[in-house]
């Protein structure tokens, strides 16, 4: 028996190699379509996301890349990462609001590029 849809979040994160408009675009629009692919989803079933990224990261706000694929009636929000000396650079963060029947263990986070150690917890 399929279990009944519910909310749940899901985790990813990519890097840049420089803080340009293009590639943080490129980047950004990259995550979002490996999350969306890798967890079978498809627009109606998002809620929200909030993005963060490092304080090396100021080209552009990452919400404005995942307008740009048409994720702007999604409810999107960016924030400033914490500032942790020793912190990876250059890291842009995604937190995913989504309404699914998949069971937690069966979500796929994904993380990108330099971004890919960051959570070894976690399924990919």
């Amino acid at each position: 028996m399929p279990n009944a849809p519910t909310v749940r979040a899901l985790r990813g994160a990519t890097t840049v190699d420089e803080d340009t408009v293009e590639q943080v675009t490129e980047r950004v629009q990259e995550l979002l379509g490996e999350v969306m692919a890798r967890n079978g989803l498809v627009d109606d079933d998002l809620i929200s996301i909030l993005f963060t990224a490092t304080a090396d990261v100021v080209s552009m706000f990452p919400a404005t890349a995942a307008r740009g694929i048409g994720f702007g009636a999604v409810p999107l929000l960016c924030a400033a990462e914490i500032d942790v000396p020793g912190a990876m650079p250059r890291c842009i963060r995604l937190l995913m609001h989504v309404h699914t029947d998949r069971r937690r263990e069966d979500l796929r986070h994904i993380y990108l590029h330099g971004a890919q150690g960051l959570r070894d917890d976690l399924p990919g």
